[in-house]
């Protein structure tokens, strides 16, 4: 029983030692016993002071193994989890501290991390030069001279500039269609201009083409005979809801499209004489709808537009926007185009130029490393360069020009 209880008390020990009588000792004195005889005083005594030998020797303790029981397993992990609970209660101010310490760490290392990234990559005022200005128009001049179209063709609405435009009252005899082949030069606004359409919603809605930098020589197309949109009728649509949204005549519409019955159906497709597309869909499809050429993290450090510099206290325009963020960010092609160019400039530093065809270009400048080469044809996205500091700049950040027909335009105006 005290081994067992020795045992039971101290789990952790696997070996312990343990004295045994020696066997040889307890012979000798019982022969000593029985030569001085039993009954003697000798003897007497002798038996009294029997000594045993002992000596130590060591027994390994081995777990004890038995039938699984399901309820002494449960039992006993109650009994843990009861007792790891007790624990946490008892030291739960001690945890907690901990916790709170930790948790004061991190917030302290991330925002240490911020704050670096913050002033590191800060952009801070420039003061422009007068050889500076120099530099800046000579990159102005570069760019007009990549504008395809030298004149605005087309607004934003997809009127064509100088085209014949038919009066509204001569809508008034039914559509008519005729099939023309793209030729190699060919472009939206002067197909469209050749049989004499005021609008390019006209043949984008007509041959539903979702992006025209697409067309190419040899397609053919649908030529209507005069301006509008094609419009499928929905479910619960009226012919006078249709002539409401649109701000057409009902007689025109009934005329156009040779109807007798102003009764519609779901599925039916209507010529809508003189609409035009949205502004949203027609510049999607004109390939006019930008991604942002920085699609990391980073911070908007100077509008497009004039600026007072907070040094020299001269107003200065500023030619496009900056996105601060660390040396080294990826830059993409907002616009699939042709790479014009690449160069460095003591303004710009390295710097990329795309044309993107329909009279937009764009400037990507302070570049660490230009990855694009001059002629190639990159994607919307595609890598071009690395966010850098240089050039004329105060930090690592992206300088974003954007031009239409040679002449800047607010970047914000195209990246929404």
């Amino acid at each position: 029983m005290e081994i067992i209880s020795f045992v039971q008390d101290k789990p952790a020990v696997r070996k312990f030692n343990l004295p045994l009588f020696s066997k040889s000792g307890r012979e000798r004195s019982e022969s000593s016993y029985f030569r001085m005889g039993a009954f003697s005083p000798a003897g007497r005594n002798m038996r009294r002071r029997e000594i045993y030998p002992t000596e130590l020797k060591t027994f390994a303790v081995k777990a004890v193994s038995g039938p699984f029981n399901l309820r002494i397993f449960l039992m006993e992990t109650g009994r843990a989890v009861s007792e790891f609970i007790q624990l946490l209660f008892e030291n739960s101010f001690s945890i907690f501290k901990v916790l709170l310490a930790v948790l004061l760490l991190v917030m302290m290392i991330i925002g240490g991390q911020r704050a670096y990234n913050y002033f590191n990559n800060f952009t801070g005022p420039l003061s422009i030069q007068k050889t500076d200005e120099i530099s800046i128009e000579k990159l102005n001049q570069l760019m007009s001279d990549f504008a395809l179209e030298v004149q605005q063709e087309i607004d934003e609405s997809g009127k064509i500039a100088e085209a014949a435009i038919p009066l509204r009252s001569n809508y008034t005899s039914p559509v008519t269609y005729q099939t023309y082949k793209v030729q190699s030069g060919d472009t939206i606004g002067g197909i469209a201009r050749k049989f004499k359409l005021s609008n390019v919603s006209t043949l984008i809605s007509v041959n539903d083409i979702s992006n025209v930098r697409q067309l190419c020589a040899g397609q053919k197309l649908k030529i209507p005979s005069i301006d509008g949109i094609i419009y499928t009728v929905k479910g619960g649509d009226s012919i006078n809801s249709i002539v409401e949204k649109n701000k057409i005549s009902l007689k025109q519409l009934l005329d156009v499209n040779d109807l007798s019955s102003e009764v519609l159906h779901a599925g039916q497709q209507l010529f809508l004489p003189g609409a035009s597309l949205d502004q949203k869909t027609l510049k999607t499809a004109m390939g006019d709808r930008f991604i942002m050429p920085i699609s990391a993290r980073f911070r908007w450090s100077s509008p497009y537009g004039w600026r007072e510099d907070p040094i020299a206290h001269v107003k200065s325009f500023h030619t496009g926007t900056d996105m601060a963020c660390p040396t080294g960010t990826p830059i993409l092609a907002s616009m699939s185009g042709k790479v014009i160019t690449t160069g460095i400039n003591r303004v710009y530093g390295n710097y990329v130029i795309i044309d993107h065809g329909n009279g937009y270009q764009t400037l990507y400048a302070h570049m660490s490393k230009i990855i694009a080469s001059k002629g190639q044809w990159v994607s919307q996205g595609t890598r071009i360069g690395l966010v850098g500091s240089t050039g004329y700049s105060t930090g690592p950040h992206l300088h974003f020009t954007v031009y239409k027909n040679g002449k800047m335009v607010n970047p914000m105006s195209v990246l929404k």
